[in-house]
């Protein structure tokens, strides 16, 4: 074993390996390991608010979105349907617009950037629409919609 050189005694049996940091070969496979030790954080999960924050600000995005969508569900308990279902479709719109202004939003980022975005405004588009639509006496009327229901829905 020379002491000047100790990569130079190093058996590879491996026909796929890389030196890591240190110049010593490590086997690299592109299977998926059986353990994971670590999770990438997703793009923008980096924290709101800075280090020195307390933990509350420094997440304030995904607590406006969460408390914006409790107060929808307590106004849905209390008899105002239309208007906490509305408020619910409004919070995920508004963590959608979080989503694509802000560079950091923390926990709020929970896969890509664009998935992120697309999934927060359809759901919050279609619980929105949902909830204007509602019977009795609809705040939205699309006309299709009813000559839709006549011919699948017949007696």
């Amino acid at each position: 074993m020379s002491a000047e050189h100790p990569e130079d005694d190093i058996e590879v049996r491996d026909a796929v390996s890389a030196p890591d940091a240190e110049g010593i070969p490590r086997r690299v496979t592109r299977r998926f390991p059986l353990f994971t030790r670590d999770t990438a954080r997703p793009e923008g999960g980096g924290r709101a608010a800075s280090g020195a924050a307390p933990a509350p600000a420094r997440q304030w995005p995904v607590l406006l979105v969460l408390a914006l969508v409790g107060l929808g569900l307590l106004l849905t308990a209390l008899d105002a349907f239309r208007i906490g279902t509305l408020l619910v479709g409004v919070a995920l719109l508004g963590g959608a617009v979080l989503r694509w202004m802000l560079p950091d939003v923390g926990m709020l980022a929970v896969r890509s950037r664009f998935t992120d975005i697309l999934t927060y405004g359809v759901l919050g588009s279609a619980i929105a629409l949902l909830a204007m639509m509602v019977q009795p006496d609809p705040w939205l009327e699309i006309p299709f919609l009813k000559d839709t229901l006549h011919f699948t829905v017949s007696s």
